[in-house]
């Protein structure tokens, strides 16, 4: 699915959770999140929505960041997810699943009007 099909205002409730679930699985920096969450529809993803974001997981204690230094280049921050993240997430995924198994029952069951 393109997020082009998808509604704004979801794909930005989703974005939190979705930045905490590909730093679930590792530390990363901001173009590889980006890259990886472009992999999964969201397409529009811009540093001028991430970053900020990212600022805000972290003031609310959510990920944190380190600094990695290259020898090559300039050095990045680098993002990872926090315990108080992963509980967030854990029951963020659960929110999301409830919301979406009531909208499919919502859909296949015929309503009787009052």
């Amino acid at each position: 699915m393109q997020e082009d099909d998808w509604n704004q205002e979801l794909t930005r409730a989703a974005l939190p959770q979705a930045v905490l679930a590909v730093l679930s699985h590792g530390e990363s920096h901001g173009y590889a999140i980006a890259e990886i969450l472009r992999q999964h529809g969201f397409t529009r993803i811009k540093g001028g929505t991430l970053y900020p974001l990212l600022k805000r997981l972290e003031d609310q204690g959510l990920v944190v960041h380190s600094w990695q230094h290259d020898q090559s280049g300039p050095g990045r921050k680098q993002f990872s997810i926090t315990e108080h993240g992963r509980n967030t997430l854990e029951n963020s995924a659960a929110a999301w699943q409830r919301v979406s198994t009531a909208l499919t029952e919502i859909r296949s069951t015929r309503q009787e009007r009052p």
